[in-house]
């Protein structure tokens, strides 16, 4: 109940009027049954611009720090949330991939649309990096084709610690359903997962036009922090002149 009054008259709205997105191949999703919609992340409006312009009702795999945050506001965000279809999963700890998989497949066994970052975490510069198998595991598992679709100018419009989004032309790009049925059965074989994944993240690369990474983006922001942690340290060491 509250998904719908949120996408149609509350957030949906909103989110049409400040981004005025540019939909293309919206045919490409499939209007029943379960599938995957399998996107790049480039910015936090990415969890409600794609379900504002979607016919369907899509499901996405969230972090659970959104439903964790202490006080009022990480109550508030936490409802918001559950209310907007998302489902908490968390990252940490060895069994994180195997529980973001059961979730998903549920999804999918109710014929529902789940939306996946394959990337794992948001772009902290505009660039697309390597996918991380899990979306080929429930593809295969579940026997479902994977639509791919490409967020284009929600970085400029919202990049990573921006709060309130500018107004910058956004394109959201669906592609022709992938089918994976050749490979039925094969979810356990490491290199066709591997195989699958890139296949998914050529597609989505192809319609974004993105310069690609072939690392995972945890990986870099990761040593990306701690750059700048050591530039800091030494900064701090600096006699002063």
């Amino acid at each position: 109940m509250f998904y719908h009054l949120l996408k149609y008259v509350l957030l949906g709205p909103l989110l049409r009027l400040v981004f005025r997105p540019r939909i293309e191949g919206l045919e490409h999703v499939p209007t029943s049954g379960p599938a995957i919609v399998a996107g790049n992340h480039l910015s936090f409006s990415d969890h409600f611009l794609m379900p504002a312009i979607l016919r369907r009702r899509i499901t996405f795999l969230a972090k659970a720090e959104y439903f964790t945050g202490p006080g009022v506001k990480g109550r508030l965000t936490a409802a918001f949330f559950r209310s907007a279809g998302q489902i908490p999963v968390d990252r940490s700890g060895k069994d994180a991939g195997q529980a973001a998989i059961r979730e998903g497949l549920g999804v999918l066994g109710k014929d529902e649309l789940l939306g996946i970052y394959p990337e794992g975490t948001r772009s902290h510069d505009g660039r697309l990096y390597k996918g991380k198998v899990g979306v080929a595991v429930m593809a295969l598992k579940a026997g479902v084709p994977v639509v791919p679709c490409a967020m284009i100018g929600t970085f400029e419009a919202q990049p990573p610690g921006r709060v309130v989004p500018r107004i910058h032309p956004v394109v959201i790009r669906f592609g022709r359903p992938l089918d994976f049925s050749r490979y039925a059965g094969m979810e356990n074989e490491k290199a066709v997962l591997r195989a699958v994944t890139d296949e998914i993240m050529y597609a989505i690369l192809m319609l974004s036009e993105q310069e690609y990474v072939d690392q995972y983006a945890a990986v870099v922001k990761a040593e990306s922090a701690r750059q700048a942690e050591q530039r800091e340290r030494r900064f701090r060491r600096l006699p002063l002149s």
